[in-house]
């Protein structure tokens, strides 16, 4: 077993198939970007099977582990999207149109990642219901409690309120998990984020997207979903109970 073998190098190296003719010098980089944030994606889903289990043990610092790795590659996540801001508009254009129907949106790891989080509005759910049948993947994450379910019940199972969590318990393990659960959220906004603005940059913000998404229109609106409202709301009644 040796370095491309345990890697499986060329069978990886064989995936990045330029569909564009003659080949587009930039849609290598189009491809890996987006291979490798799904490759990513896979790695965030086991890290999210790893902290669920945690919190349904009530296992706070196993928990708080695995929050923390998630956040990290939710920054990993995040920057690699720089490698496309260095594709102009015009480069993109001459050979979008060798994408086909492909959409980002179609994602079903990464949707799976917004309904394990939390997502179930129903805006979320029109989105998933345009693509046809919902995956499997996704079917299932919408079958589990959110984060933000497993963590109050760790909060309740624990004899505390959010408020007494934050007043009292500051240095605790549960309270570093909670203000951990929200740098995921602000990670995941962050995100959110750069796509758009990348979106905007290389095609234009009332352009619509790939697939016949929406393209930055839609990608914008997700910016106001919340994963944790709770964690937010919680700030706001220690302000209203603080003696003036």
């Amino acid at each position: 077993m040796d370095y491309g073998a345990y890697l499986a190098l060329p069978e990886l190296l064989d995936l990045q198939r330029i569909q564009s003719q003659p080949p587009h010098p930039d849609e290598l980089l189009f491809i890996v970007v987006h291979q490798a944030s799904e490759l990513w994606f896979r790695v965030l889903l086991h890290e999210m099977d790893q902290l669920e289990d945690a919190m349904a043990g009530d296992d706070a610092e196993r928990a708080l582990t695995s929050a923390m790795r998630i956040n990290v590659l939710m920054r990993i996540v995040s920057q690699q999207l720089a490698a496309l801001e260095t594709l102009p508009p015009q480069r993109f254009l001459q050979f979008r149109g060798y994408l086909g129907t492909s959409s980002g949106s179609q994602s079903e790891q990464f949707r799976a990642i917004e309904a394990r989080s939390g997502l179930r509005d129903e805006h979320f759910l029109a989105v998933l219901r345009e693509h046809g049948e919902i995956p499997p993947l996704v079917r299932d994450a919408l079958a589990r409690p959110g984060m933000q379910a497993l963590f109050l019940g760790m909060v309740e199972r624990a004899g505390l309120t959010l408020e007494s969590l934050y007043l009292a318990h500051e240095h605790s393990a549960l309270f570093k998990l909670a203000e951990s659960l929200l740098e995921y959220e602000q990670q995941f906004g962050q995100w959110r984020f750069l796509h758009v603005q990348l979106v905007e940059r290389i095609i234009g913000p009332r352009t619509g997207g790939t697939g016949g998404t929406l393209g930055a229109k839609y990608l914008s609106n997700t910016l106001k979903s919340r994963f944790f409202p709770a964690l937010w709301d919680v700030r706001a009644a220690i302000y209203r109970t603080a003696p003036s």
